[in-house]
């Protein structure tokens, strides 16, 4: 019996994976009833291929028992299972940059505005352009530089810098430096993310609208993934395509990419921060 007077209401998010098994969503209500939580949303998906469960659910209720609630939960799926609890607090992030402006200025202004759940702790980049972008929105900006010294030792003046930030995510925002296996490595698959200028896995690597050019393509588009060892191949959040046609040079479409790429860096972070987005592999389920 659990009760609940004179303890506040709240939301929290129950994220749940697992086995795939008949009766799941019966068994992780069914603790929801018991604990005395109301669920608001709930989306799930199961993989035919793995047989992999996905759940989001929206709880509201009085989450004193909280560790009790996961333990009963756990106890009826699948050995193995994955479930946690997720509130609403604001994350932390840290974007990484080098000269281009529009994505970084596009999580600006949304945090700004209030539109994003998080906090920019912190921005660095390998050149000095865009420190006065941040200084008018009083965000600190930290300039560590690739030029005269290896790969290895700006890479590790540029983990000191975000680790000092303690961000919840690392958001390459046109940050266009390859990131070596060492650096990719020091962060759990998940908290770095990419804005990559082609719709993947067309065009991957450098001048992604050079090679549109030279194909003659009539789309382009963005993709926003996770970050791993192979380039540009990490497990895909978001994408989104514009229409385009034979008067588009690689500037003009370079240009004309910019908003998209905005659109869906701005639509990966939002589920992101919304706890909507399970790793699954090399892919990702969305909610």
């Amino acid at each position: 019996m659990f009760i609940t007077y004179g303890r506040k209401m709240e939301k929290r998010i129950l994220l749940t994976e697992c086995n795939d098994d008949i009766g799941l969503i019966a068994k992780i209500t069914n603790c929801c009833f018991d604990h005395h939580l109301n669920v608001i949303r709930q989306d799930q998906f199961a993989s035919s291929t793995d047989s992999k469960f996905f759940m989001r659910s929206v709880l509201e209720g009085d989450f004193f028992y909280a560790d009790r609630f996961l333990e009963d939960v756990k106890s009826v799926l699948p050995d193995g299972a994955h479930v946690r609890l997720a509130d609403n607090h604001r994350r932390r992030l840290c974007i990484l940059v080098t000269k281009e402006s529009h994505c970084l200025g596009e999580i600006l202004m949304k945090t700004y505005a209030g539109a994003l759940n998080a906090d920019i702790v912190g921005v660095a980049g390998n050149y000095p352009e865009l420190s006065e972008l941040c200084r008018k929105f009083n965000v600190p900006f930290t300039l560590v530089s690739h030029e005269g010294i290896t790969r290895e030792e700006q890479e590790k003046r540029m983990m000191e810098v975000i680790d000092r930030c303690d961000p919840d995510y690392v958001i390459l925002a046109k940050y266009m430096r390859i990131l070596s296996p060492n650096f990719v490595a020091h962060y759990p698959l998940g908290k770095l993310i990419n804005i990559h200028h082609s719709f993947l896995p067309a065009f991957m690597g450098a001048k992604p609208y050079h090679q549109a050019f030279d194909r003659g393509v009539k789309i382009i588009g963005a993709t926003a993934h996770f970050v791993t060892d192979n380039l540009d191949e990490g497990p895909i959040i978001e994408q989104d395509v514009i229409k385009v046609n034979h008067r588009y040079d690689p500037q003009t479409l370079a240009k004309a990419g910019h908003d998209v790429e905005q659109m869906v860096l701005m639509r990966a972070i939002s589920k992101v921060l919304d706890d909507k987005v399970f790793i699954h592999g090399n892919k990702t389920v969305v909610f």
